[in-house]
């Protein structure tokens, strides 16, 4: 107990953060659809966020040499505070679309700085407890930050307001407390091209995770709009999603730990293909059954990251893992960068089901890649343990990592 005390600042700073940023890329949707913005300029919106969670992810552990933990995350958690409260006054796509960047800085930056924190204090003896814990508090307050769609209206300066007013109250847990910032951590070298060289499959399986993960988060609202959902139901459509990934990381960390990787890695994206598929007959009429394919699209879409990482770790050397894991997290952005652009445009041009066409065919990709793969080698001697790994900055490749 007071080890998570000790802790209860940095995770009551995850939790508005996570309202605030979770909440702002459905509500963005939605707006923009009210507001007028064509389906191309909300993908755009959402492939903005991912650009700046991009270069957040680069530039943070340079601004926490230059100025400290603290300073730091103050700033980032200013650019998404800004970002969100500026949203009224400037109605204009592309003026949202710099918004956005701002946002995808500030969770980029500010889990960067959260975690290289909880690394510094964590010990072997209190990792297990503090990761799992860690854990719950950013899939439960994810999870609300969806469900809060329902009850905030798109487009309203009130809105966005409560989000801003939630960004800033990350900042006082963390700014208020006593905890010792820790040493400042180096940043890793991206070897992006050298990952993808020792492990194809794995790579592979990280850019799909990207491209389907961003096209969901980010055109899923215009999908529940296009087949007529309300925006509560949004909200818990997209709630049951990251409810049923959070689930299925323990029995996709059992399989894939006593069986072939790759196997699991295809099976997953086979199983994908199929509830995507399923999802051209769903009707919104029938709401349970969105729910329930919902909550299948995330139990078979979600773990595919982790495992394609535990893949990818299998061939690395211990001392390059978190490298390896950093270029992972480049190789992913890179795929979340461009496919809601594309998604959208599929959307406008054939209809909603189109969203999901477009993942299955993503997932059709990763299979064809994989029994290509199984061909060309076998798999590796050495195998790490299966870890649910959290796509927020490079830091968790050493958060995972038991010190020697």
């Amino acid at each position: 107990m007071r080890l998570l005390i000790s802790f209860a600042a940095l995770f009551l700073s995850i939790t508005f953060l996570q309202l605030s940023s979770g909440a702002i890329g459905p509500l963005d949707a939605l707006s923009g659809h009210k507001l007028g913005f064509s389906n191309n300029e909300i993908g755009i919106l959402g492939s903005a966020h991912f650009l700046g969670f991009f270069v957040g992810c680069w530039w943070s552990p340079r601004l926490m040499g230059s100025v400290g933990h603290t300073r730091a995350f103050a700033a980032f958690a200013a650019f998404g505070a800004i970002g969100a409260i500026a949203h009224p006054l400037m109605p204009d796509p592309t003026a949202w679309a710099i918004m956005r960047i701002m946002t995808g800085l500030c969770v980029a930056g500010c889990y960067t700085v959260i975690e290289a924190w909880m690394q510094a204090k964590l010990t072997n003896q209190t990792r297990g407890r503090v990761m799992a814990t860690y854990r719950v508090v950013d899939i439960g307050a994810s999870s609300l930050a969806q469900l809060m769609i329902g009850v905030l209206e798109p487009g309203s300066y009130v809105s966005y307001n409560l989000l801003a007013i939630l960004c800033c109250a990350c900042l006082f847990p963390l700014t208020l407390s006593r905890i010792e910032q820790p040493k400042v951590p180096v940043a890793p070298r991206l070897h992006p091209i050298r990952t993808a060289i020792l492990s194809p499959l794995g790579a592979a399986g990280v850019m799909v995770a990207g491209t389907t993960s961003a096209a969901f988060r980010m055109v899923s609202p215009i999908y529940g709009q296009e087949i007529g959902l309300t925006a509560q139901q949004i909200g818990s459509f997209l709630a049951t999603v990251l409810i049923g990934g959070a689930v299925a990381q323990f029995p996709a960390g059992y399989l894939a730990d006593k069986f072939d990787r790759r196997h699991v890695l295809i099976g997953l994206s086979v199983a994908s293909v199929v509830v995507c598929v399923g999802f051209s007959f769903v009707r919104p009429e029938t709401i349970g059954s969105v729910y329930v394919m919902a909550a299948l699209f995330g139990i078979m879409t979600f773990p595919i990251f982790s495992v394609s990482a535990a893949h990818a770790n299998d061939f690395a050397k211990p001392e390059n893992i978190v490298e390896v894991n950093a270029s992972l997290m480049f190789i992913y952005a890179v795929g979340a960068i461009l496919s809601p652009v594309v998604a959208t445009a599929l959307i406008t041009g054939f209809g909603p089901s189109a969203l999901f066409l477009f993942i299955s065919g993503a997932h059709v990709f990763l299979v064809v890649f994989g029994l290509a793969r199984m061909y060309a080698r076998p798999t590796s001697d050495t195998r790490t343990r299966y870890k649910y790994v959290p796509r927020t900055s490079y830091i968790v490749g050493r958060l995972l990592r038991r010190k020697r």
